[in-house]
């Protein structure tokens, strides 16, 4: 046993242990919780048929007690779960308890330490390694046969932490395999990068040969392995990002970017034309941009859409793909974050019967969600619901969806004049980036279509203002806009960490100036904890800006106008901007100040 953990241990922990092989003893846990009442009398009736019946078993013992589902004599209502007992162990023996984190795992530096086979023997993982220790998780803190001759083979001393053993076994499988995969491809292309690679600063390695098969066993292991983590990590998009000698894997989780693997150069490559090829892009082609998708499933079973994006750069092709679950079709309006005055808004604009609807904000701020959850709301058999969109975000059969394709001319403005010798009820465009696609918008609108569409403004009022500078006449807007929609999202606060304080008026009245809104009595604030990775946040929901076209915000739109004009009108007439969606769901207990005053813009310039 290294000094470092001898050191931690309580004098009175080791009769827990067998004395001959330093497994944790069955019997000495068992009469330790019912020596502190955790069990019940009825459960001590049992202890010496488990006993019996686990002989020769090799589980953990805490797994063993967590599998027989007592109640925990102490927490009336609760079990005496995994999770409680390593809680308690670690206090009873004085040893922290380490938390997995994949992401915050170097998987080529850990699975370095030792073998597979040997982590398997005594059931251990590497968690960290560093210039002078190496953290070692198990689930079997007094099995110190490992510990001197591993210390003496690394020479480094060894830091043991108390880990799930469910983990261990679940993250050694996931780690090796991936680990072994990456260096069976690297060794299979026999160094140097491919040729295939566009590189600006490739080093040439005469001599060199071998070229990475996309289709080989390991590349394909490795994108198998990146796309259910992706999924099990609830990522929205994906990054592979060549480099020199070494690529970069990233998630973006709730907003924020995660690196979450490196990968040689050459295998990197050989990753992005396996996606290429499951997404029937061309493989050949890589000094161009390229679009394409591809349809998997999740461990659930369900289907899950990609939308993929290739970009040349200085190393080779950076390949992002977005992340789509069709789960969010089937969501309402008060899962996405609308609140019951902002659905009723909503669903009243929604049932004009002409006109033009906005929904605006920056790319990510889930406008994409909203369109098609409101969509797929609208698109009943009675009705022809149209689309174009560039590129096609999600594919929804009850839509009639068009593609735009720049190189046959075929535009936003000319699909919208297809569409609508199509017979359309409701037609939505993919995006209003000029002035024809705007006008084809109005015309639509003006001949009594629903027209649907979104646009890049930081808030609603600003929507007018971009139409008047592409051209738009005012008067036009005046007849045909329905109302706009403005989004961000919002990281939500995790509800295993959040604690409740008094409200900071100071703090309240710099998120809402200078609208007012009774400030609540006290408000949630994150402190972090292993469930969100000590960010304090987990998940995300929608914060919404609802801009109805009154007569006196009409009467204000004119030829020259400041935003600031349109928006201040807009409040006198009832609507309530990003911030005081956001503060009243701070009132709510669902988000944090910090993150409104992040993400909303100032309600005035």
């Amino acid at each position: 046993m290294s000094a470092n953990f001898a050191q931690s241990l309580n004098d009175d922990s080791v009769e827990f242990a067998d004395p001959l092989t330093g497994r944790l003893d069955l019997f000495a846990i068992l009469t330790q919780l019912r020596a502190e009442s955790m069990i019940s009398e009825e459960n001590h009736t049992v202890l010496r048929s488990v006993r019996s019946n686990v002989s020769g078993d090799d589980r953990s013992a805490l797994k063993i007690i967590a599998e027989c589902g007592w109640q925990n004599q102490k927490q009336p209502g609760s079990l005496i779960t995994l999770d409680v007992l390593l809680r308690w162990f670690s206090e009873k023996i004085n040893v922290p308890i380490g938390k997995i984190d994949p992401l915050n795992i170097d998987v080529a530096s850990i699975t370095g330490v030792m073998s597979l086979a040997y982590a398997r023997r005594f059931n251990i993982i590497a968690l960290e390694v560093t210039a002078t220790s190496v953290t070692i998780g198990t689930a079997e803190p007094f099995d110190n046969r490992w510990q001197q001759e591993l210390s003496a083979v690394l020479r480094k001393s060894i830091v043991c932490v108390l880990v799930n053993p469910d983990d261990i076994q679940r993250f050694l499988h996931e780690f090796y395999n991936v680990s072994k995969s990456v260096l069976g491809a690297k060794r299979e292309q026999s160094g140097g990068a491919p040729s295939n690679v566009q590189n600006l600063e490739q080093l040439m390695e005469l001599g060199r040969k071998g070229k990475l098969d996309a289709n080989d066993q390991h590349v394909v292991n490795i994108v198998d392995w990146l796309l259910q983590y992706a999924y099990e990590q609830r990522a929205s998009d994906i990054h592979l990002e060549p480099g020199r000698t070494d690529g970069v894997v990233r998630f973006r989780i709730d907003g924020v970017l995660h690196q979450v693997y490196e990968v040689p150069a050459t295998v990197m490559a050989a990753i992005t034309s396996r996606i290429k090829i499951l997404g029937r892009m061309d493989v050949a082609e890589k000094r161009r941009p390229q679009d394409g998708r591809l349809k998997t499933r999740n461990e659930a079973g369900r289907e899950v859409e990609l939308r993929l994006s290739t970009m040349p750069t200085a190393f080779g092709e950076k390949l992002v793909m977005r992340v789509f679950d069709p789960d969010v079709l089937l969501k309402d309006a008060a899962a996405l974050g609308f609140t019951g005055r902002e659905q009723t808004l909503w669903n009243g604009m929604l049932k004009a019967p002409h006109g033009i609807i906005l929904v605006t904000g920056p790319t990510g701020s889930g406008k994409t969600t909203t369109l098609y959850t409101s969509l797929r709301q609208l698109a009943t058999p009675e009705v022809n619901l149209c689309t174009v969109e560039d590129p096609i975000e999600l594919i929804v059969p009850a839509f009639n969806q068009m593609q735009v394709q720049s190189n046959i001319d075929l535009d936003f403005a000319s699909g919208v004049r297809t569409l609508l010798r199509q017979d359309p009820d409701i037609i939505m465009i993919g995006e209003i980036r000029d002035h024809e696609t705007a006008q084809m918008a109005i015309q639509a609108a003006l001949t009594g279509h629903l027209v649907i569409s979104t646009l890049h403004t930081n808030d609603a009022p600003s929507a007018i203002t971009r139409l008047l500078e592409l051209g738009v006449p005012y008067y036009l807007l005046r007849n045909t806009i329905v109302g706009v929609l403005a989004q961000r999202l919002v990281r939500t606060l995790c509800q295993s960490c959040a604690t409740t304080i008094d409200i900071e008026t100071d703090a309240w009245a710099s998120l809402i100036e200078p609208c007012k809104i009774e400030p609540p009595t006290e408000i949630k604030v994150n402190t972090g904890c292993d469930v969100c990775r000590n960010t304090g946040y987990a998940g995300r929901i929608g914060i919404y800006e609802i801009m109805e076209m009154t007569g006196d915000l009409k009467s204000a739109i004119k030829s020259e106008v400041d935003v600031n004009v349109l928006r201040m009108q807009a409040i006198r007439d009832g609507m309530e901007p990003l911030r005081i969606s956001g503060a009243r769901k701070v009132g709510k207990g669902l988000t944090s100040i910090a993150e409104i005053q992040r993400v909303a813009p100032p309600i005035l310039d």
